[in-house]
């Protein structure tokens, strides 16, 4: 499979991530069945920034902190979109971040 497929795989299931809640590139892995491939998924991210249909800022590390901020334009950005959305940041981590944790696998009835 080339990374650009790869890639899109990736963007269908962020785009299926609710409104209010988040996910890792870790769970995202998993759920394509390629979970050592948490990384990728950060590289996915990084270049879908262009598609407004992807809701990047929605994808976190497996702690909740937002380690992809630095690639969103402007300053805060990542952080301001889900405030936007009702989650509390406390520096750069989701508070609550169980609570507000959305499990692909678990959510779209994937077997493991």
């Amino acid at each position: 499979m080339s990374s650009s497929d790869f890639f899109l795989r990736v963007y269908e299931v962020v785009k299926q991530i609710p409104y209010g809640k988040v996910t890792s590139y870790g769970a995202i892995a998993k759920v394509l069945g390629t979970p050592r491939s948490s990384r990728t998924v950060g590289y996915a991210m990084n270049a879908s920034h262009s598609d407004s249909e992807v809701p990047a800022h929605r994808v976190v590390n497996r702690n909740g902190v937002l380690t992809g901020k630095h690639h969103f334009p402007g300053t805060n950005l990542m952080q301001q979109l889900l405030e936007s959305e009702g989650l509390i940041i406390e520096e750069d981590q989701i508070a609550n971040f169980k609570e507000n944790f959305w499990d692909p696998i678990e959510e779209l009835g994937i077997q493991e």
